[in-house]
């Protein structure tokens, strides 16, 4: 089915028209671009990075932010891709590198309304948007700003500022949204020769520039930037990592030595030096020989005496991982000192530190102190030192080192890192001794805590919002897509043990037609994993041809394979697809198992709302006028809208009723939304009925109705006003029991709301009085009667809305007939927070 899905069938292909492929084909073949093509692609992506580079330190240097972040939208504008960072470690934002445009996170909102979003801490975050507050719970002050140019919106930059009782500096908000602009400015040019602005790759890590310190060893260099020759000595080879004879002398073998996230960083570095004429000072981080990453810095400039055709750079890149004076004043230290990079990762420990932690030091260089050392491998203490950086305060704790010892941390964050202390401390009062050794390290990261508890209370959250099955498939598609990058989304029901579609996003129009009805026996991925229970993965198309050979695939890398299953019953498949080939963590898994667990609740809970809905609104309908009478000299219209949240049903209702050339028109409401309330507005309709047709004016009628109404006793209150229309004589008496003003248009086209006298509500009081007042219509005129909900606005008065009604009303355009009318009232009057039901009863004379 655009993924392997069913026996046979044509395969897809993305995103144009479905092209024939070899059965078991993958999305490996047929995919190879023209080398200029992936060449411009590439220069487009780097050019991106570089502008986005840029705009997160033009907010670094000017904002005072310490921390600053790009997110730009993905290809299929579904999602906000994180795509440069800088002050904050990569590892602490995994909740949002992918954020749902349609969602309800700051960057999210901003992206879609274009307005700026400033937070001021804590509680602001908590009341404001918790959902933030659930992946990042931590005390700082934000702001997001739109990037954008000419009416397109292109992602969103953020800053980051210790939270303080003032919030965000407003300066710091005004120098946001002038590097934003710029940002938009310039990624609108990339866009004009028709090169990409999405985001691809790794997220872009931009070194903030490094605090004072003496490097202690210098390699130099020389770079034909044309050719990629670069001649080194044998410090620089050191430096970079490079054994005897490993170097081949191009800058190729270099890149393949910076970190992935640094490469922009480092092609940026090199353009600015053929720009300017020189680098100082930047910093990219480097891959030592066991994988980890660890800074130099490149201090760089064009040859001297060459003005033109820079092609040419000469400079040194400095080690600056070894110990400066400053260092050695505090190996003298009695108690621990060490340092963390903003990646969490020991960069330095004194001498001091090494009994204390029971540790030696070149067992925690280059590591995470939860890593090293077992006795921290609570998410607590993660935790502590994220707090640390984010809130850029210091925090303190204490923490039991077995077998015997208390130990007080004290953490120093700054936008480079944290430096700490720790000392022994007495054990605090009630506290168990320490166990005589550390338990089993059998650790989740608290990234990975986060973040997936995060994405789960997300789609959680949504998902209770979620009422019907419409809104359930809406939510997943919004939730999970972007969670997970994937392309590809489809949901399907059984029923009568055959699978039936239900949600499609991301395929070609028609493509998954063929499918649809497949039986729950068929041994395709879709139907086995809902009769196993077990989801299923696959990381390529490799693996899946292999698993099930023969069968037609489409252009995805990557698939999983979800049940859904509610208290033991099947209740469909979740089946995303991925673009390319993508390994499956094990917590990916059990987040992907987790969610399939919430997806099948809410699906079920909702296919009985749907159920229990259609049966009530039926109920309803069945007590509304099937068709209106028609009467010579008038013309009469109406329309019913049922509320917009619950399944229960309202008592709004309205009636035309004929009697001896007369026409009596009736609009009611009796409150609350049960089916206790359609029931008394079936009585009340009735007998309004009866009571007009008997001949009774109509005070007389909403008199009898509310003896009824009381006898009844359904312990509910209603509103109701009744027109007698005479069309000969052009008379109408109104009399009016607790509801809203008529509003007359005249034939000139001037409105007014009809405040006649009128008595109180039926149900209240036995013997009521129902004045009736007297009107001449002439040709032309047009009368509408309505119900509260359509000019209820939960922000303005109830006046308001009645007034809203009359003006539109008079903004009638020339030639407007009566159906036209009525839609454009609805749509021009009523709330886009409308929760209750609209009856709007339109008459017009001659």
């Amino acid at each position: 089915m655009r993924h392997p899905h069913a026996t046979g069938g044509a395969p897809g292909a993305r995103p144009g028209p479905a092209r024939p492929r070899e059965p078991g084909a993958g999305a490996e073949a047929g995919r190879a671009a023209p080398r200029s093509v992936r060449e411009t692609a590439r220069r487009a992506d780097h050019r991106r990075d570089e502008l986005s580079a840029g705009a997160v330190r033009r907010v670094l240097g000017t904002a005072g932010a310490y921390g600053a972040l790009v997110h730009l939208r993905s290809r299929d504008h579904r999602s906000l891709v994180l795509r440069t960072i800088a002050g904050v470690p990569p590892a602490v934002l995994n909740p949002f590198r992918r954020v749902a445009a349609t969602g309800p996170l700051p960057v999210a909102v901003c992206f879609r309304t274009g307005h700026v979003i400033t937070l001021t801490g804590t509680e602001d975050t908590m009341r404001r948007f918790p959902q933030l507050a659930v992946g990042l719970p931590y005390d700082f002050a934000s702001a997001c700003v739109p990037v954008a140019h000419g009416g397109e919106r292109f992602g969103v930059l953020s800053g980051l500022w210790p939270a303080s009782d003032d919030g965000v500096p407003p300066a710091g908000v005004g120098r946001l949204a002038e590097a934003a602009a710029r940002l938009g400015e310039e990624l609108a040019g990339l866009a004009e020769p028709g090169q990409s602005v999405e985001p691809g790759g790794e997220v872009a890590v931009v070194e903030l520039p490094p605090p004072s310190a003496v490097p202690a060893r210098v390699g130099l260099f020389d770079w034909d930037v044309v050719t990629g020759a670069l001649a080194a000595d044998e410090r620089f080879r050191e430096i970079f990592g490079f054994g005897p004879g490993e170097f081949d002398g191009t800058v190729a073998a270099l890149n393949r030595r910076v970190a992935p996230g640094d490469l922009p960083e480092f092609r940026a570095a090199a353009r600015i030096a053929l720009e300017r004429g020189e680098v100082l000072a930047a910093r990219v981080r480097v891959l030592g020989a066991d994988g980890l990453p660890y800074p130099v810095e490149l201090w760089a400039r064009v040859p001297v005496g060459i003005t033109a055709d820079r092609t040419h750079l000469v400079g040194a890149v400095l080690d600056v991982r070894a110990l400066t004076a400053a260092t050695a004043a505090v190996e003298r230290l009695h108690e621990g000192v060490f340092s963390l990079d903003p990646d969490g990762r020991i960069g330095y420990a004194n001498r001091a530190a090494e009994p204390l932690l029971g540790a030696r030091r070149e067992d925690l260089l280059g590591r995470h102190p939860w890593d090293a050392l077992p006795w921290l491998a609570d998410p607590f203490y993660e935790n502590r030192y994220r707090a640390a950086l984010l809130s850029q305060r210091p925090t303190t704790f204490l923490a039991a080192r077995p077998p015997d010892g208390w130990l007080a941390f004290s953490l120093y964050p700054d936008a480079h890192g944290v430096t700490g202390r720790v000392v022994a401390a007495e054990a605090p009062e009630g506290a168990a001794e320490p166990p005589a050794a550390p338990p089993p390290s059998v650790r989740t990261r608290a990234g990975g805590t986060v973040g997936g508890t995060h994405h789960l209370l997300q789609l959680a959250s949504a998902l209770t919002e979620a009422v019907t099955v419409r809104d359930v498939c809406r939510a997943v598609a919004e939730e999970i897509l972007p969670a997970f990058g994937g392309q590809e989304l489809a949901i399907y029901a059984v029923r009568e043990q055959h699978l039936h579609l239900l949600l499609e996003t991301g395929y070609p129009d028609g493509f998954l037609d063929a499918f649809e009805g497949l039986s729950i026996d068929t041994r395709v991925p879709g139907s086995e994993t809902l009769r196993t229970g077990t989801p299923i993965f696959f990381e390529s198309v490799r693996e899946l041809a292999a698993t099930y050979p023969g069968l037609a695939l489409d252009e995805m890398g990557a698939w999983a394979f979800l049940p859904l299953i509610a208290s033991g019953r099947p209740v469909g498949s979740c089946i995303i697809g991925f673009e390319g080939p993508r390994p499956f963590t094990v917590e990916e898994r059990g987040l992907l198992t987790a969610l399939g667990g919430f997806i099948a609740q809410a699906l079920e809970r909702a296919r009985l709302y749907d159920a229990e809905f259609a049966l009530a609104r039926g109920l309803q309908q069945a007590l509304l006028p099937h068709r209106l009478p028609e009467v010579p000299g008038i013309r009469i219209t109406a329309r019913y809208l049922p509320g917009t949240q619950g399944m229960e049903i309202g008592g709004d209702w309205y009636d035309a009723i004929v009697t001896d050339g007369d026409v009596t028109l009736v609009i009611g409401d009796v409150e609350g939304h049960s089916v206790g309330a359609a029931a008394a507005m079936g009585q009340l309709r009735s007998a309004v009925r009866a009571f007009a047709t008997g001949g009774d004016p109509p005070d007389a009628v909403l008199a009898r109705t509310n003896r009824l109404l009381l006898d009844l006793d359904p312990g509910l209150l209603a509103s109701c006003c009744l027109v007698r229309l005479t069309p000969a004589a052009g008379l109408a008496r109104i009399a009016r029991a607790g509801h809203l003003p008529p509003v007359l248009r005249h034939p000139g086209g001037r409105a007014e709301a009809l405040y006649v006298p009128g008595g109180p509500l039926l149900g209240v009081v036995d013997r009521a009085d129902y004045p009736v007042s007297e009107l001449r219509l002439g040709s032309g005129a047009l009368l509408a009667l309505y119900t509260d909900g359509l000019v209820e606005d939960p922000a303005a008065a109830i006046d308001q809305g009645v007034d809203r009604l009359r003006a539109a009303l008079a903004r009638a355009a020339a030639g407007e007939g009566l159906e036209q009318a009525a839609e454009r009232l609805l749509r021009e009057v009523g709330s886009t927070r409308r929760v209750d039901d609209v009856a709007l009863l339109l008459t017009a004379f001659g």
